[in-house]
């Protein structure tokens, strides 16, 4: 099988069967350098992890993960025919042409949105063909990139742009002004951005309208009875 080549400040680690993102947490709390590309590849889909350390609070790093986002957004807009709508979930997931093809999720260290977290993990999880039990549209909002982009896609060249564009993001986020770059280039890709939207939030699922989001990705939600600032945090995942 083809390897993937990744950028200089990372090092790629195939899980085989195993689960990249459970693999790169289990690295990250041994102490491994950031950086770790933890992957996994079969027909039916593409996983990986990406292993960071921040120098920040919790809570404007969260913004690590639409870096990410908007990263396989770029990455799919340089090997996808130009037609192909790629936009992005608040909480994670990719809409490609409108339906549902998988998503982002992230790990920490803690979940004190103050403190600043020794390690985040990235995941990514690409759902690449349909079981064979299911018939093209018979899934509207559920698909996969041999559907919408065609058979022609090379899993692991999406793989290797994921991770040379998602590095570019993850540096953006040093400064204040390119830090404003990625905020927005992921409003103008957010999918569902001013419209009703439900989400479930502690355990409540809120109904309401998609304002927009704060400085640090964190959802402004506008009910019947008040306006929240739903944090970025609120989507971390237990390792």
């Amino acid at each position: 099988m083809l390897l993937p080549s990744f950028p200089p400040l990372m090092t790629g680690l195939a899980t085989g069967p195993a689960n990249p993102f459970s693999v790169a947490c289990t690295e990250a709390e041994k102490g491994t350098d950031a950086g770790l590309l933890a992957w996994s590849l079969s027909p039916e889909r593409l996983r990986a992890a990406l292993v960071l350390a921040p120098e920040v609070a919790l809570e404007p790093a969260m913004a690590a993960l639409c870096a990410c986002a908007v990263g396989l957004q770029n990455a799919l807009g340089t090997l996808a025919p130009p037609e192909t709508a790629v936009h992005l979930d608040w909480t994670g997931g990719i809409r490609i042409n409108g339906g549902h093809a998988g998503g982002l999720h992230i790990a920490a260290s803690t979940r004190d949105p103050a403190a600043t977290p020794d390690w985040l993990v990235i995941g990514l999880e690409l759902t690449l063909t349909l079981p064979d039990r299911l018939e093209p549209g018979q899934t509207p909002d559920w698909t996969a990139l041999d559907q919408e982009i065609g058979p022609d896609l090379e899993p692991i060249h999406l793989l290797e742009a994921w991770a040379r564009h998602s590095l570019f993001w993850i540096n953006a986020l040093n400064t204040a002004q390119e830090r404003q770059s990625l905020y927005r280039e992921w409003q103008g890709i957010a999918w569902n951005m001013g419209k009703t939207i439900s989400l479930p939030v502690d355990g409540v699922r809120l109904n309401g309208s998609f304002l927009g989001v704060d400085e640090n990705f964190g959802l402004l939600l506008k009910t019947e009875t008040s306006t929240r600032l739903i944090p970025l945090s609120t989507l971390i995942k237990d390792p």
